[in-house]
């Protein structure tokens, strides 16, 4: 029998699969938490919120996003 006929190799590769989509969904999760942290300290600390006002935080969030996205993309289709 050959090692791609024996399912627990399908299985093991449907694990790989879903553990890199749950990081990847993990990764933006933490994105949006970072990019809207610096508007929860603007709202504390009383400052006025605008969105000309865009800070590090954002740039680090959107980054963290489109890194999740990608790799997500990545391994969904296998080119990994």
């Amino acid at each position: 029998m050959s090692y791609l006929e024996d399912p627990r190799v399908f299985f093991a590769a449907e694990r790989t699969l879903l553990a890199w989509n749950r990081t990847s969904v993990a990764i933006m999760g933490f994105g949006f938490v970072v990019e809207r942290f610096e508007l929860f300290l603007r709202v504390m600390s009383g400052q006025p919120v605008a969105l000309e006002h865009r800070g590090f935080s954002f740039w680090i969030g959107v980054t963290l996003l489109v890194c999740g996205s990608v790799s997500a993309i990545i391994f969904a289709t296998g080119h990994a």
